[in-house]
């Protein structure tokens, strides 16, 4: 990928692990706090139910998806407890990443594609527009997409297609960016050039004039 950095001219990024920074032990420990102990495989970073699945790709409502975490643990816990809970994985966006992407889109074109929900998405939307003041997917991104919008995820490579097609993107010049290795496979089918943010930042990414390491 090095020898070839400079022929990329399109950047994928994905968002939590990525540019949002997220603790997927956050949830829980949210839940324990609400005396729910029994969590066994119902939420982790590595697997998810398919309710999850269904609410990621907006097949299921917020108002059924806290039914289905009622009915799951057993608790009668209010919504707002609920989206307290689901919200935890939420920590922060630094504005050193905001301001590398703001600089990156005069080079590149950049995109977002996130697996999320309709409770995270209305939360960290909320919350960056009150940090930054602007709207950072419309400043950092020629487009965003989201997986309860688009009614797939990641790593299903229908996303994938859908974004190279509307935004009539050439696979070979274009770099997707995941914490998640799984998530890089969908990509790959299409085309796409891929990298594991295994560790670090994205600003450890780009050199002083925005090229790929």
């Amino acid at each position: 990928m090095h020898n070839k950095a400079v022929q990329i001219r399109n950047l994928i990024f994905d968002f939590g692990g990525v540019i949002h920074d997220i603790r997927y032990e956050n949830v829980g420990e949210a839940f324990v706090r609400h005396g729910i102990t029994n969590l066994g495989d119902f939420y982790s970073k590595d697997f998810q139910t398919p309710e999850m699945d269904q609410f990621e790709k907006g097949l299921l409502s917020p108002a059924e998806y806290r039914d289905y975490i009622r009915t799951m643990t057993g608790h009668n816990l209010s919504d707002s407890d609920i989206d307290d809970i689901v919200n935890a994985i939420l920590i922060d966006v630094p504005a050193e990443r905001v301001e590398l992407l703001i600089r990156l889109r005069e080079r590149y074109n950049t995109f977002l594609f996130s697996n999320t929900n309709q409770i995270n998405y209305d939360c960290f939307t909320e919350r960056l527009r009150a940090k930054y003041g602007f709207d950072i997917f419309q400043k950092c991104f020629n487009a965003a997409y989201f997986s309860h919008f688009m009614h797939c995820r990641k790593p299903s490579p229908e996303g994938f297609h859908r974004i190279l097609s509307e935004q009539h993107l050439v696979p070979e010049e274009t770099l997707f960016i995941d914490d998640i290795a799984k998530n890089l496979e969908g990509a790959r089918t299409v085309g796409l050039k891929t990298l594991h943010l295994a560790k670090g930042t994205i600003l450890d990414l780009f050199d002083d004039n925005l090229n790929l390491k």
